[in-house]
């Protein structure tokens, strides 16, 4: 095992460099740029809606004004003509766009395998403090949503497996393919119009992870603020959420059921909750568990941009999205490194709890 666990890790070295190197190709083919971002500011032509641009932005609007005007500028950047071309020079070495991409390419790598993610382009701050900051709240969307998912969609696909064709498992699984139809979102805008104070009961916030007083409430309060703040958001995700992993684990239940060696067990007497926990489980668990990385991925970062937009939680999910649009690379390479690299460690803890699950399975005997 301890070889196996070795290869894997040693794996994900190249495997993170592919995504990478994959990754910044496209990014130097994609339209527009921090440089010509900040070009927008200078001469009023951005209109994104998202711009938060700050610190260095201010600093390149002065130096953009004291350039205009000179007429000489044969920058290919979009927007910079009537700009100093030593103006632009001076953006393209802030961003570092000054290197050849193979060389910036090279320098990314190598701050990254230190964790040195540099600061964000157009936010006075770190990067590593940046998403430091906004983790809680996708820890906190990812975690509850995963434990109450997963909590309830094992328990109902066994229950409906064993009662499969009753009136229990017709009615549930109209409701679970309900609830997987209907997307998170509209879930969120009908849970805010019935409880959030929309035109029925105010029950819950509408907005923050914590109230504005948290800090100053007992640890006990804090607790419940904290939970009073997630009911909300966590019900709209895990509403459908469940859906797939209930169906999966109910259909593989029902294979396993059918094969000779239940029929063996129950044959030799043994309870119907051994067989079915003692033997069934085991090995109808192996297809959930390999779909828990992707879930687990998707559950933390894919899944919570528009829940934490109704919400306004400012999470990875809404920095991620808001570095795409503002052209802010340091951010956007950061986070995909991030998610890249704990979607392979995800991957490898699966391959791991499929032997604990089912200690039949050996991987030191399998080439990988």
């Amino acid at each position: 095992m301890g070889a196996y666990v070795l290869r894997r890790i040693l794996l994900m070295i190249p495997t993170l460099i592919g995504i990478m190197a994959v990754s910044f190709v496209i990014i130097q083919f994609a339209p527009g740029g921090p440089v010509e971002r900040v070009i927008a500011q200078i001469t009023g032509t951005d209109t994104s809606a998202t711009a938060r641009i700050s610190g260095g932005g201010g600093d390149f609007a002065g130096s953009g004004v004291q350039g205009q005007g000179t007429g000489g500028s044969t920058s290919t950047y979009r927007g910079a003509q009537g700009l100093d071309p030593e103006f632009i020079k001076q953006l393209e070495q802030q961003f570092g766009f000054d290197k050849p991409p193979l060389e910036r390419f090279l320098k990314m790598i190598g701050d990254y395998a230190t964790f040195n993610f540099g600061d964000s382009y157009f936010r006075d701050i770190s990067v590593l403090e940046l998403i430091l900051e906004k983790l809680p709240v996708s820890i906190s969307i990812g975690l509850w949503m995963m434990v109450l998912s997963y909590g309830i969609s094992i328990p109902l696909g066994v229950a409906k497996a064993v009662r499969d064709g009753s009136r229990f498992d017709i009615w549930t699984s109209a409701v679970v393919i309900i609830g997987y139809a209907i997307p998170s979102f509209l879930f969120a805008v009908l849970l805010i119009v019935l409880f959030a104070g929309g035109s029925f009961w105010n029950i819950f916030p509408l907005r923050g992870l914590v109230s504005d007083d948290f800090a100053t409430l007992p640890w006990h309060q804090q607790i419940l603020d904290y939970l009073w703040h997630m009911v909300l958001p966590i019900t709209a995700m895990t509403l459908g959420a469940f859906a797939t992993t209930t169906l999966l684990t109910k259909n593989s239940f029902l294979e396993e059921v059918r094969k000779q060696y239940v029929m063996t067990a129950r044959m030799k007497g043994l309870t119907e909750n051994r067989v079915l926990y003692g033997h069934i489980f085991r090995n109808a668990m192996l297809i959930v568990i390999a779909g828990f990385p992707g879930a687990f991925i998707g559950a933390f970062f894919g899944g919570s941009l528009l829940i934490e937009t109704i919400f306004s939680l400012d999470g990875l999910g809404l920095l991620g999205f808001e570095s795409v649009i503002n052209r802010d690379y340091a951010v956007v390479f950061a986070t995909l490194y991030i998610f890249s690299l704990m979607g392979l460690v995800v991957g490898l803890i699966s391959d791991l709890t499929y032997m604990w699950v089912d200690p039949r399975i050996d991987f030191e005997s399998r080439e990988v």
